[in-house]
């Protein structure tokens, strides 16, 4: 995702896998402006989980205010590239029905 970043931490390969299901939810094929809205929403997703990660490991105080603004950031960029998953069309072109339908009878 980013130039001289070591994609086999834990943290990038969670980024990768939010980024794909934020892709995926918006029917595989994002607009470029929506895949860079997609994109930081992954980061940030990925930085909440590690704040929250944090607090329930070591009870460490949590900085209510950066989440908060962290969390509500996430659900604008999340309702920017859409909160609810997009079916991908999978409707057969009209030669295609028309081709397995009448295969058959072509014989």
């Amino acid at each position: 995702m980013l130039p001289d970043m070591d994609g086999r931490s834990a943290i990038a390969r969670r980024i990768r896998e939010l980024l794909s299901e934020f892709v995926k939810d918006m029917g595989g094929d994002p607009s470029s402006p929506k895949l860079v809205i997609a994109k930081r929403a992954a980061v940030l997703a990925a930085w909440c989980e590690c704040a929250e990660a944090k607090l329930a490991k070591d009870d460490t105080a949590l900085d209510i205010g950066t989440y908060t603004t962290a969390i509500n950031t996430l659900r604008r960029l999340l309702a920017d590239i859409g909160l609810e998953r997009k079916a991908k069309d999978i409707t057969p072109s009209l030669r295609d029905y028309a081709a397995t339908q009448y295969a058959g009878a072509a014989s």
